[in-house]
């Protein structure tokens, strides 16, 4: 069968992206699906499940609902659950289901809204695409909604992309507002851990954005577009004092964007653009290529990024390699002498390939080096 993966995992789905990316705001998610899948969408890459909860719901599609649609039933349970919970949002998220079948979720928002009083929109998910897709156009949908206007205050920043998808570790979110701090920038809101829905709507008070994932990219082109704030993509790599490089790197990028209003790409940037060496990383494009650029300042040997997930190609450097799917990352592994990555990409290196394990939960659903 073609484009399917007979060693390799595949990514998280975009509907899991969606709900990881608005797990802390206070909305109510709801998927439309058959019932028993809820924990597939939730459970498996989700940490904060053990500290919290969240309301994600599933509408317990049917298979007489999916033929003749039934649409008033869907929006019945909606709007009545709405009002016993009185969420701050409902987001409303499609399977393959009803994206075959053609439900107009716009049209179902509209009247969910209006029922309600409560915001309601419908996050473009349809099952077929990975996390980033499903995070990122979560975000961006309430960087539309909720964001209002106000002036920008100087040293200020937002930081976009953080989920457990791609930081597993529960303390990220605050090593990056350290990292923030240390520069002299306070952290106006984070994009979306540890920070709440009325946070988030402070946003455009921020002087920058700081994207250090590809799932925050697309807020940070809303928030760019709607209230001119610069963006810097890159991720502050805390790998000891050896790799310190690239923080300096990232910092004096964050300061010339706030200042000239100018977006940058140090983790595309800062690094050799014409690498054709055996060393690779297999992550993110954004926390690899930060990696990437932090080795090479460091006078670590030039490494290639491959990229496994839909993100934007302009986060990739002329060297990296954009490998959608298990075959065309196994082909650019080929000549790997040395490959830092998830540990069960180990199963399609050459022979005599070393791994550097990178957790990415997005991919294994493990932690653990």
């Amino acid at each position: 069968m073609n484009r399917s993966n007979r060693i390799l995992p595949v990514y998280t789905g975009d509907v899991s992206g969606a709900c990881s990316a608005l797990f802390e705001l206070g909305g109510m998610v709801v998927i439309h699906d058959p019932s028993g899948c809820n924990s597939t969408y939730n459970t498996h890459d989700e940490t904060r499940w053990y500290d919290h909860d969240s309301l994600i719901f599933i509408t317990g599609l049917t298979e007489r609902d999916a033929i003749l649609g039934n649409d008033d039933k869907l929006i019945r349970d909606v709007v009545d659950t709405a009002r016993e919970l009185r969420p701050h949002f409902i987001a409303l998220c499609n399977s393959p289901i009803p994206w075959i079948n053609g439900t107009d979720f716009a049209a179902i928002s509209h009247l969910i809204e209006r029922q309600t009083d409560i915001p309601c929109f419908h996050v473009k998910t349809n099952g077929m695409h990975d996390y980033v897709v499903g995070a990122g156009n979560a975000l961006a949908e309430i960087a539309r909604r909720f964001v209002v206007n106000k002036p920008q205050v100087k040293d200020t920043v937002n930081i976009l992309g953080v989920t457990p998808l791609d930081y597993h570790q529960t303390e990220a979110s605050g090593e990056l507002k350290r990292f923030c701090d240390e520069q002299g920038l306070t952290v106006t809101s984070c994009w979306a851990m540890g920070s709440t829905l009325d946070d988030l709507a402070r946003a455009a008070e921020a002087s920058v954005n700081l994207v250090v994932s590809a799932a925050g990219l697309a807020a940070a082109k809303v928030l760019r577009e709607r209230f001119g704030t610069p963006y810097v993509v890159g991720t502050p790599y805390a790998g000891g004092a050896d790799l310190s490089a690239f923080r300096s790197t990232l910092a004096q990028a964050l300061r010339n964007a706030s200042s000239s209003g100018q977006c940058a790409y140090p983790c595309r940037d800062a690094r050799p653009q014409d690498v054709t060496g055996t060393c690779f990383i297999v992550c993110d494009p954004v926390v690899g290529g930060s990696l990437a650029a932090a080795q090479s300042l460091s006078g670590m040997a030039a490494t290639r990024v491959v990229c496994p997930t839909e993100a934007a190609p302009e986060l990739l450097a002329p060297c990296d390699i954009a490998a959608d799917g298990e075959e065309e990352a196994e082909a650019a592994l080929a000549s790997a002498t040395s490959v830092t990555a998830d540990r069960f990409y180990e199963a399609v290196l050459p022979e005599g390939a070393t791994l550097t394990p990178l957790p990415h939960l997005a991919f294994s659903g493990r932690n653990a080096l």
